[in-house]
């Protein structure tokens, strides 16, 4: 029976699952966006506050061209008062690159050592129980929270001037990056190893030394590399509060008017840093390359054909050879068992070697570093006193000066955020793989965003203190340079890591990368773009109260005040206002990554 044509219509709608009955005719598309939602709704307008929030902050420190183009002039005068450069003597600059370098390796090394328990206890397989997970968890959040100089001032009372200060300083602060992704990498682990271990009588320690530790040695020797990096960076600013090295001789410098010096010791310090990025590199690389070569898959025997037509394996007898034995096998007497090891090929003599290096540097540094047991026997001694002298916090009757100087302090952080959004943005898009057709050109891009995040903001603050003067306009401009080599980082390996099904059916339809990349690829990278926006926010709040040591305004030159005329009660509250910001903007993130997740 041929169907009457009026009803053709309604039949093709209900076969392409168009909408019928009330409300939905025919005629109307069905709806393919999802309704949104109160915490979508939410989240966008959160986001929405926080980009106009940094676009007022920029327009409160008045950061715009006529403010560039007015310390045009002070630039050209600060070119002429740094150059020539001028080093100090080779023995002298030797000496404070090899105090500054064993500083940032003894600090690096005490995190690993730290965060490694805090880690396993941290992670939610391998912990002993819920109340070891949450202080655990909050000691790691604590240690990240409070700003490494604040550790490096109450360090300094301990143990004075020198390296082991910046030791105590930097090691005790890394816990909070090092111990929480070392928790992540073990929560992240194959249980299969480990259960196979417990089924085998194994004990806890037995199944963490034989199961859970192999598999994150790779992420734990990548996580201390770069922790190293970032620590060779710090150490330029806790320079200022009295840790030796470098940063101390720069602090020096720069209080003499010394900018020839000074700018030749910035120049040191970021020769380092690129040194430091390109070891760290090329060693994380090398064990990438180790894991998947031991993680492959070996291929099967290949088989040789003998010329009776019967299949020989090559190395070693067939599969049938070995099940039917000719004679009786006796059971082998008893004696000591065998322990079985590993082969020492190649592969475990270059490890070995490594190993033996790494542990040697590390001892050269304590040493280098002035790590001695009896000054740490001293510090313990000398500790309870000292934490009497930054307790019970007090505001010092400048509680309406904190307010209104951390309220500083979070517009730099916003107004620099922005500027490094605005610049790390195309900057990451250029240096992505997935995004420009040539190889070259994001190359170039990536060297671009290494060689501005080599740059310490320490550097850049003192750079633009000098051009623009004392205040929160030169702190906003160096964290906005200073993002962008984070930032961009951030954004160009996001969208590497998209995957390309989608853009390749878009740019397959006919049409072009700005299209592409606008419909198929950043879409895709937005959550993860959107999570390391909130982190480099994060990072420069505390970023921001550290440039206030310098003059970048903000409420660290309250904090560098305090210690400085002995108030550790003011310098506690600084701290508790500034930890509280921090949580407050970490909350914040954690949500709005669950929500766009």
């Amino acid at each position: 029976m041929s169907v009457p044509l009026t009803q053709r219509p309604a039949a093709a709608a209900r076969t392409t699952g168009a909408p019928s009955g009330p409300g939905g005719g025919p005629g109307r598309p069905r709806r393919t966006l999802s309704r949104p939602t109160p915490a979508g709704l939410l989240a966008a307008l959160t986001l929405l506050v926080l980009a106009g929030g940094g676009i007022w902050s920029a327009v409160r420190l008045q950061l715009n061209v006529a403010t560039v183009v007015d310390s045009a002039g002070n630039a050209a005068d600060f070119v002429g008062r740094m150059l020539p450069l001028s080093f100090p003597p080779a023995a002298e600059l030797a000496r404070l690159t090899w105090q500054t370098l064993a500083i940032v390796i003894a600090a690096t090394a005490l995190s690993v050592v730290l965060s490694l328990p805090l880690a396993l206890l941290a992670a939610r397989n391998t912990t002993v129980g819920w109340p070891a997970r949450a202080v655990a968890r909050t000691l790691i959040v604590l240690a990240r929270a409070v700003p490494d100089v604040v550790f490096a001032i109450a360090a300094f009372r301990v143990f004075g001037l020198g390296g082991m200060t910046g030791v105590i300083a930097m090691g005790l602060h890394s816990v909070g990056m090092v111990g929480k992704l070392y928790a992540d990498a073990v929560e992240e682990i194959d249980e299969g190893p480990r259960d196979a271990l417990r089924a085998a009588g194994a004990g806890r320690l037995q199944q963490i030394v034989g199961a859970v530790l192999p598999q994150v040695l790779p992420s734990l020797v990548a996580t201390a590399l770069h922790r190293l990096d970032i620590n060779l960076r710090v150490s330029v600013v806790l320079g200022f509060v009295g840790v030796g090295g470098l940063g101390h001789a720069l602090s020096n410098a720069i209080s003499r008017l010394d900018y020839q010096e000074a700018m030749a010791l910035a120049l040191v310090v970021l020769l380092l840093c690129f040194a430091a990025e390109a070891v760290s590199g090329a060693i994380r690389r090398a064990l990438l390359r180790e894991v998947t070569a031991r993680s492959r898959p070996r291929e099967p025997r290949r088989l040789r054909v003998r010329r009776g037509g019967a299949p020989k394996a090559t190395g070693a007898r067939t599969a049938a050879a070995r099940a039917r034995p000719t004679a009786p096998v006796e059971a082998p007497a008893r004696g000591p068992a065998h322990r079985i090891s590993p082969r020492w090929d190649a592969s475990r003599v270059r490890r070995l070697g490594w190993t033996a290096l790494a542990v040697a540097l590390v001892a050269a540094s304590v040493v280098g570093a002035d790590v001695s047991p009896s000054g740490l026997l001293d510090g313990v001694r000398a500790l309870g006193p000292t934490l009497g002298e930054f307790l019970p916090p007090s505001t010092g009757g400048m509680a309406d000066v904190l307010l209104a100087d951390l309220w500083t302090t979070l517009q730099i952080a916003l107004a620099g955020t922005l500027i490094g959004l605005v610049l790390a943005l195309p900057l990451g898009a250029l240096a992505a793989r997935n995004v420009v057709r040539s190889p070259a050109v994001a190359r170039f891009f990536r060297t671009v965003i290494l060689c501005v995040r080599g740059v310490p903001e320490l550097v850049l603050a003192i750079v633009f203190v000098v051009v623009t003067g004392l205040g929160p306009v030169a702190g906003a401009f160096a964290l906005g340079i200073g993002s962008v080599g984070l930032l961009g980082k951030l954004v160009a390996d996001s969208l590497e890591e998209v995957d390309p099904g989608p853009a390749q059916a878009v740019l397959a339809g006919g049409s072009s990368r700005v299209q592409v990349f606008f419909s198929a690829i950043l879409p895709r990278a937005w959550p993860t773009t959107l999570g390391h926006l909130l982190y480099t926010l994060d990072v420069n709040i505390r970023s921001a109260t550290l440039l206030g040591v310098v003059g970048a305004g903000g409420i660290g030159y309250d904090l560098l005040n305090a210690a400085r005329v002995l108030r550790f009660d003011v310098v506690t509250t600084v701290v508790l206002m500034v930890l509280a910001l921090v949580l407050c903007v970490e909350g914040l993130a954690v949500w709005l990554r669950k929500v766009y997740a």
